[in-house]
């Protein structure tokens, strides 16, 4: 008796790129990952948390921030849309015309629950791998931020912060965030 073995399609780039739907879709380990859009809460801390990265990295003339939905290609088998990336003047070569190919310097994903498992998994050892400096998690639900750097064991959590605290990056320095004008009043 034959048996009878599925074959799941490993997706690249070059796939990707071919697709002609208007849907937000990430390339996780070659799966083609459907991203909905985000809830209004979540598109409300991306455009105040982007906004504060780049009038500080404009201002120091650090580098480039950018937002999604910019495609970050880690490898053939990764392609990510994180909310909020970083890149240093040091590392501009990655910023090409169509993407970012290579690990930005610093890369905040504001948590859903459509992703957040992906996130907080997948994504931060691929972001862990390929050499991401500095890792944040914003949590809606939770009103926190926590902050993790690279070192050569992996991600250390470097800063937590939730309420009323404020939370600074290692990475970017003197860059702080007040977490009550982050997140909205209820």
């Amino acid at each position: 008796m034959e048996s009878l073995t599925a074959t799941k399609k490993t997706w690249t780039y070059q796939d990707y790129l071919r697709l002609d739907d208007d849907k937000r879709y990430e390339i996780i380990n070659g799966e083609l990952i459907m991203t909905p859009s985000p809830l209004s809460v979540h598109q409300r801390i991306l455009v105040e948390l982007t906004s504060l990265f780049h009038v500080f990295v404009r201002g120091k003339n650090l580098g480039t921030v950018f937002c999604a939905p910019t495609d970050v290609v880690f490898s053939e088998k990764n392609i990510f849309q994180p909310d909020i990336l970083f890149i240093s003047k040091e590392n501009q070569k990655i910023i090409k015309e169509k993407n970012i190919e290579g690990a930005p310097d610093l890369i905040v994903e504001i948590l859903s629950p459509s992703t957040a498992l992906n996130d907080l998994t997948i994504k931060k050892d691929v972001y862990q791998e390929s050499g991401v400096k500095e890792l944040w998690y914003v949590s809606p639900d939770e009103k926190s931020v926590v902050i993790y750097q690279n070192s050569e064991k992996g991600f250390k959590q470097l800063a937590t912060g939730k309420g009323d605290e404020k939370v600074q990056s290692k990475l970017l320095e003197d860059f702080s965030v007040q977490l009550k004008e982050l997140f909205p009043k209820d």
